[in-house]
């Protein structure tokens, strides 16, 4: 059984920054991904970044690119989300989960996933 522990939200100004860790308890067979999503109060829950085991791939949406940066420690299982210049949009609960194939960008890729972090941005 893998377990996702996240950590690191909180509340933060416009502009300012914040950032989210995962760790992943447990063993995590072959190749993977690890990804972090998000879902405001009655959305879905949608795609922020996803980053391969090795570090060497990275995808992120566009509402963030150049703002958010998802960086992996494999030697800890731990994934990172540095977000910067954060906006009042930025709001929602954030989410990390596991993948080992499939469409990043999809949830349904995903078969672990953590409890989630609430991150609130104040205009």
């Amino acid at each position: 059984q893998v377990r996702m522990t996240e950590s690191g939200g909180g509340l933060a100004q416009a502009g300012g920054s914040l950032r989210l860790s995962c760790a992943a308890s447990g063993r995590i067979f072959g190749p993977y991904y690890m990804g972090w999503f998000r879902q405001a109060p009655s959305e879905e829950r949608k795609f922020v970044a996803d980053i391969s085991w090795s570090g060497s791939t990275t995808d992120y949406a566009d509402s963030v690119k150049g703002r958010f940066a998802i960086s992996m420690d494999n030697a800890k299982n731990t994934v990172y989300l540095q977000m910067n210049s954060l906006k009042p949009e930025d709001t929602a609960v954030y989410y990390c989960a596991v993948r080992f194939r499939g469409d990043y960008s999809a949830p349904s890729s995903y078969a672990y996933w953590g409890q989630g972090t609430q991150v609130t941005v104040s205009s």
